[in-house]
């Protein structure tokens, strides 16, 4: 049972989806089913309609769900592609690319997802999939910082939460087969374990908490205050006869709140609510912060970005807790954002399925920064998977900690992994000003782009009044950062990466009208392939200076002439150049650039600048150039 099926309050987002289509007689035992979260008995039913000819969008959609929220990831990702057959549903296209990706189909899944963002182009999760589409080799290759080890204390059923205060390990888990079996997937309802640590690192002694903390109904995971004195949890609202009634179905439908407990010399408290609970919505995943004064958590309540959102509020010296406060669209998607962990450095690990991941859950990780919080990282293999991982916790001081998956290999449905750092997760961040190269001026409102080694767009932002923007980069590795602005020419930095807390960076732009020298717009080499004439990323960022001036200059006209070396017949080369010539004025045009503007010709080796018999590579690449000459309109003659 993985988090999703904890969350008895996602049946909103679950109908969500399939009830654009139309319910009929014939669905109607399965959506009984449905409507109490039963999904292996629902599943069963439509699966049935299915066998007898009789299923339709509706019926595909709903078996979807059932396999999604069991995460049987390849029965839901077949059934989506059936209900997509016959619509066009944005919700049903981004659960397919979830499952795709899930099931390591990569490639499908970033079509699919190319689909979702052209049905919600303005959808969080569609433009940061846009922004970097080639994101998950950066995931999978970014070097392994942890080793993980299923734990001995897992079991069949649903393990997860690892929660470590001095030597107890607190776990929620359905092993208690005393309890009333739940119907989402038929184990039982969920309690909180505490397990003894032994010095040679396992976990045993395991005792249920008592009645204090755990009910008939589910409990979730747990977090202290730093005292160890205060414990937080959540807790199924059942019990406190609170609950919303649906009119159709009479089905009552909880949702989860917060509590605490203190402890006692006779054990723990009985666990109170906490001012944050609704009868409406959920609050949940408690996590206290190191220093003790904040109470980050999750919560759907109305007005958040998406269906889960972390949050966090002040704990009160008297130990109330103050007005939520979500964390801002840097954290927070469309999608859901859960289980937050606030380690002592401050770094805020959670587990998003709106952020580009693997598949299903992953962690992620930022921090806050003066006040604002800097790009969500991914903690990246083996902590991830493309199953869900979730409830991460790391004692920095050591190096070891916890997470949960429900990936392939564990021993039930849920696990808990313990995990042991091997490289330092770390963030620096670069205060970047940009200036005018000639005098030193800070350029408002410049744009300053940040490219990874693979020179794929990352992060794009806006200089603000003090010509300054503030980036949270990989302290480990190597990045390079392109501005722009009118009347300038484009400039670059390579940033090499960093173990600082924060680095001080200027990107100098030079004013447009320096590469006006003499007749010639003069940039820096126009590289092509080997044999190819179409523009790259790094062509793009050189003609682009070309149409800055003339942009600027309306009235010039440019002759673009394209040259290569003596290598090759004089034939090949003549034809190669005049390609790459085309091609030039091509892209000045898709710019703004008015035809008539521009004209180009290849030369071959017609104009060798370096008439060379034996030539050095350095003399060959001296003649591959590319010329910019300006035949009218010369604004310095």
């Amino acid at each position: 049972m993985t988090m999703k099926h904890f969350n008895l309050f996602l049946i909103t987002l679950i109908v969500g989806t399939s009830s654009v289509f139309a319910q009929s007689q014939a669905t109607k035992r399965a959506d009984k089913h449905f409507s109490r979260l039963e999904f292996v008995k629902a599943a069963a039913d439509y699966e049935s309609l299915v066998s007898k000819g009789k299923a339709d969008t509706y019926v595909y959609a709903r078996l979807a769900d059932c396999y999604y929220n069991v995460f049987n990831t390849v029965s839901a990702e077949s059934y989506y592609a059936k209900a997509l057959e016959t619509s066009d549903d944005p919700e049903l296209k981004y659960k397919y690319a979830q499952m795709l990706k899930a099931n390591g189909k990569y490639d499908a899944s970033n079509a699919a997802m190319r689909e979702f963002a052209s049905m919600r182009p303005g959808d969080q999760r569609a433009t940061a999939f846009l922004a970097n589409p080639n994101y998950i080799p950066s995931i999978v290759g970014g070097g392994q910082k942890f080793n993980i080890q299923n734990l001995d204390l897992n079991t069949e059923g649903s393990d997860f939460g690892g929660t470590l205060q001095g030597d107890k390990l607190f776990v929620t888990s359905s092993r208690n087969s005393q309890r009333r079996t739940y119907g989402w997937n038929n184990e039982p309802f969920l309690d909180i374990y505490q397990f003894t640590a032994s010095k040679d690192g396992s976990y045993g002694a395991e005792q249920l908490m008592g009645p204090t903390i755990n009910t008939q109904f589910h409990e979730g995971v747990v977090s202290f205050s730093p005292d160890g004195n205060t414990m937080y949890l959540s807790r199924e609202s059942f019990y406190e006869k609170e609950f919303v009634k649906d009119s159709l179905t009479r089905n009552k439908y909880s949702v989860l709140q917060l509590f605490k407990s203190e402890k006692q010399s006779t054990g723990w408290s009985e666990a109170t609510p906490l001012s944050l609970n609704s009868k409406t919505y959920s609050v949940k995943n408690p996590a206290v912060s190191a220093d003790g004064k904040t109470l980050f958590f999750a919560s759907d309540m109305p007005s958040g970005y998406g269906g889960f959102d972390i949050y966090k509020a002040a704990i009160n010296q008297d130990g109330s807790i103050g007005e939520a406060e979500n964390l801002g669209q840097r954290v927070n998607t469309e999608g859901q954002e859960m289980f937050p962990f606030s380690s002592a450095s401050g770094t805020l690990y959670f587990s998003s399925d709106g952020h580009l991941g693997l598949g299903g859950l992953d962690v992620f990780f930022t921090s806050e920064v003066g006040g604002k919080m800097m790009k969500v990282r991914s903690a990246g293999v083996p902590v991830n998977s493309a199953a869900d991982d979730f409830a991460f916790h790391l004692d920095e001081s050591n190096g070891s900690g916890f997470v949960s998956s429900n990936r392939p290999g564990g021993k039930g449905s849920d696990d808990v992994y313990a995990l042991k750092q091997l490289e330092p997760i770390c963030d620096v961040s670069v205060l970047v000003t940009v200036k005018d190269a000639s005098t030193g001026a800070t350029l408002a409102g410049a744009l300053v782009s940040l490219r990874d080694g693979d020179d794929n767009l990352v992060y794009t932002a806006t200089a603000d009044d003090n010509g300054q923007v503030t980036l949270d980069l990989p302290c480990d590795v190597n990045t390079k950062l392109q501005g722009s602005m009118t009347n300038y020419e484009n400039g670059s930095l390579d940033l090499a990466g960093s173990f600082e807390e924060s680095v001080a960076v200027d990107l100098n732009l030079n004013p447009i009208d320096n590469l006006i020298v003499g007749d010639m717009v003069v940039l820096n080499p126009i590289y092509f392939g080997f044999d190819k004439s179409n523009i790259t990323a790094k062509a793009a960022f050189e003609l682009d200076k070309l149409v800055a001036v003339m942009q600027k200059y309306p009235q010039i006209k440019i002759y673009a002439t394209s040259h290569t070396d003596r290598r090759g017949s004089d034939s090949y080369n003549m034809r190669l150049s005049d390609r790459r010539a085309k091609t030039t004025v091509q892209y000045v045009i898709s710019k703004g650039i008015d035809e008539s503007r521009i004209e180009g010709v290849g030369k071959g080796e017609t104009e060798l600048k370096d008439d060379c018999k034996s030539c050095t590579e350095a003399q060959h690449q001296s003649n591959r150039r590319s010329e910019f000459k300006i035949i009218e309109g010369n604004p310095k003659q």
